[in-house]
């Protein structure tokens, strides 16, 4: 607990619904604490309805920026002043930062998924993923992914109002980036077995192996997962999802969302303050190492 807070700290928010659960505010005080940056993070239980007049307390109250989590990441960008491109491809905000009253848009959650593909010996330009889900998890790693050089992206959704939306922003891809862009229906087994068998990375953008579905896969069949593939779930709790048991099993290297969520929490605190996170002290004093 910090006792130097005075008149000169600055809050960063945390606008999601439901919210209470996140790890977010633990990792980014105690890197705030350990850098010495006169920041607090709080969160907020912000839901679609009241987000406009978030924002509008946001810019009044002066906060150094906000986090922006479901189900807000789609909506807030229709109340900022800027975009990334990554943002603009995706549709999907996580971060804002304040810059003297100026609200710019971005996108950590690809970026701190790529980053922890690279922590952890992971080199996926030029190579295939194939991603689970085109909610707002999935959407982003599928942008930055093509943004970074990735070859070749198959993402699979059940044919919902995000189907139609991601296949508008693969045809984005498609037409602005080097990678080939795919989106096939996840009912499709045949069509998913021979996706992965061609893939360097499988990753799971879903909530499935989360509550309430935890302890459940999209991939049931153990066959599907070769040897050679890598298997990652974008899921920090529990740390050992159901799909991750069953690649471990099949002899796969397997990476869950602690690593992303991390790598996507340094990128926002550069944003805000310029400074590089002590990820190995945030590690060891939240018990990642264990």
């Amino acid at each position: 607990m910090r006792s130097n807070i005075d008149g000169h700290f600055l809050l960063i928010g945390l606008m999601a619904y439901p919210i209470r659960h996140s790890l977010s505010p633990q990792m980014q005080n105690t890197i705030y604490s350990k850098l010495n940056i006169p920041y607090v993070y709080l969160a907020f239980e912000v839901d679609q309805e009241k987000l406009p007049d978030a924002i509008k307390g946001l810019r009044a109250l002066g906060l150094r920026g906000s986090a922006v989590s479901m189900p807000n990441k789609q909506v807030v960008c229709q109340y900022l002043d800027k975009l990334t491109p990554a943002v603009e491809m995706s549709g999907a905000c996580n971060t804002i930062s304040n810059d003297n009253g100026v609200l710019t848009g971005y996108n950590t959650d690809g970026m701190g998924y790529m980053r922890m593909l690279k922590e952890a010996g992971v080199n996926m330009i030029g190579k295939k993923i194939t991603i689970l889900g085109a909610g707002g998890a999935g959407t982003a790693i599928a942008v930055q992914a093509a943004l970074d050089g990735v070859k070749e992206i198959t993402i699979f959704n059940q044919k919902d109002e995000c189907y139609t939306k991601i296949e508008a922003i693969a045809e984005k891809l498609n037409q602005n980036t080097q990678c080939q862009v795919n989106v096939l229906d996840l009912a499709d087994k045949t069509q998913l077995r021979q996706e992965i068998a061609t893939s360097t990375v499988l990753c799971n953008a879903t909530g499935v192996g989360m509550k309430p579905l935890e302890g459940q896969s999209l991939i049931t069949d153990p066959t599907m997962l070769h040897a050679d593939l890598i298997v990652t779930d974008c899921i920090y709790s529990p740390r050992k999802t159901k799909l991750l048991e069953i690649a471990e099993q099949q002899g796969c290297k397997t990476l869950n969302g602690i690593g992303m969520m991390l790598w996507q929490g340094a990128a926002q605190i550069k944003i805000w303050t310029g400074e590089d996170a002590p990820i190995e002290y945030v590690k060891e004093k939240m018990g990642f190492n264990d």
